[in-house]
């Protein structure tokens, strides 16, 4: 698991934000894409790719891209 791999999947999730726009710092919840939907999507990658469970208070809980992948490695 390295972020590089995971900036990828997540930027994946959005179908209409510029790639470009998905680095370490990225705070997510700030892009115009982000939704509910999404924060599902984010939810079932998460689980698919990385076979850990996050919550949407997880999510909640955590800023940027790379806030949410250390988590995630954490688990």
């Amino acid at each position: 698991m390295n972020l590089q791999n995971f900036i990828e999947n997540f930027s994946a999730e959005f179908d209409e934000t510029p790639k470009e726009m998905f680095e370490a710092k990225t705070n997510f919840k700030s892009l115009d894409e982000w939704n509910s939907l999404t924060a599902l999507s984010i939810i079932s990658m998460i689980d698919e790719n990385y076979e850990k469970t996050i919550t949407g208070a997880d999510l909640r809980n955590h800023i940027t891209i790379e806030d949410l992948f250390n988590y995630v490695k954490s688990l």
